[in-house]
């Protein structure tokens, strides 16, 4: 007997639906254990902001009782923070930087050390949290939303983005949205789709 099911294992993938598979496994020679992993969906598109389907999506699925974590990397503007979450339909946690790319010019940033790296910090910051969060396996579904910009304005290291996807323990889909995708990134993902105006 096999079992997979990319909503019912726990953290561990050691229990299904409540029975102990590690017990189970020791009296039966019939069962196997599968590591299941999520897929990675990379949706780009020629602008920012026209992501608006992911979210509901996102909305949908908390709804429907799964853990989302929405993780809007480069945007801001509404006191958030990994400090100040907001939590919405009881499942979805919802993050964005604490000072963040769009709250200010981009001339601005690049001709103000202090602002640049405030911007840069609080990025990194929420990056962090991302990561073990992708590690933990606690979340069904994450999010990372203008991951893409993080990485080509070398906030977000790619080499460092691809290694944390590989190694996440995520049984859920991991959604990453830019306008520019790394090449090297697009030799991971299970699905690449390209969102036109």
């Amino acid at each position: 007997m096999v079992l997979s099911s990319a909503q019912n294992y726990s953290i561990n993938n050691k229990e299904y639906k409540g029975v102990n598979l590690e017990k189970n496994a020791k009296s039966s020679n019939n069962i196997q254990l599968i590591k299941q992993n999520g897929q990675i969906h990379i949706y780009q598109s020629p602008y920012r902001g026209s992501f608006s389907t992911i979210i509901r999506d996102s909305f949908r699925n908390a709804a429907l009782g799964r853990k989302v974590l929405l993780a809007q990397l480069m945007r801001g503007g509404v006191n958030q923070g990994i400090s100040n979450p907001v939590n919405l339909c009881g499942n979805l946690l919802w993050l964005r930087s604490s000072n963040s790319y769009d709250q200010h010019q981009p001339e601005d940033i690049q001709n103000n050390e202090v602002l640049s790296n405030s911007v840069r910090d609080s990025t990194i910051e929420l990056w962090e949290f991302c990561k073990k969060q992708l590690l933990s396996g606690e979340q069904d579904q994450i999010i990372l939303d203008e991951i893409f910009k993080a990485v080509e304005l070398g906030i977000i290291d790619c080499e460092d983005l691809i290694s944390t996807l590989e190694n996440r323990f995520i049984s859920g889909d991991v959604i990453l949205t830019g306008t520019t995708i790394p090449k090297k990134l697009i030799l991971i993902a299970d699905q690449v789709t390209e969102l036109r105006s």
